[in-house]
């Protein structure tokens, strides 16, 4: 599989994060009002979690995640991490259920080239993601999440 290598992933990474934060935005219209969970609903199509990690004045930490199994501990995927930056309408991806943060994976700030490649495939799966849950039309309402979901 060939992968997408911009020349300037600096400034596209930047591009793509504005891009996620719009995106977000337009699957999740609320998502300012939620203040711990949400789910997402769409018919014949698997049901989106949101849940918020950490709020503070200028960011949202959230996880969003498909659940793939009745109990909502077992198979929860991608279960994407991400940090928005309300001030600069930004949503970067902090990890998701297959790879661990930046600052855990690369200890050396020197490996700036590696951190960045990093940073893209984790932003550029979450734009496709996104794309592919806009156009299911998800629905998102602040509904308790349970343990498990019934049959």
């Amino acid at each position: 599989m060939s992968l997408l290598n911009p020349s300037n992933k600096s400034f596209c990474l930047e591009q793509i994060c504005e891009s996620n934060y719009q995106k977000l935005f337009k699957l999740i219209p609320g998502l300012l009002g939620f203040k711990e969970a949400a789910i997402g609903l769409a018919p014949h199509n698997t049901t989106l979690y949101l849940t918020v990690i950490e709020r503070t004045p200028y960011t949202i930490t959230v996880e969003l995640s498909h659940c793939f199994n009745r109990n909502l501990h077992e198979f929860l995927e991608p279960a994407v991490q991400i940090r928005i930056y309300l001030d600069a309408q930004l949503a970067e991806v902090l990890s998701d259920h297959a790879r661990a943060r930046v600052s855990q994976v690369f200890k050396n700030p020197g490996l700036s080239s590696e951190i960045m490649n990093y940073k893209w495939r984790l932003n550029y799966f979450l734009q496709k993601w996104l794309d592919h849950c806009l156009k299911k039309n998800y629905q998102f309402s602040g509904q308790a999440l349970k343990t498990t979901v019934s049959a």
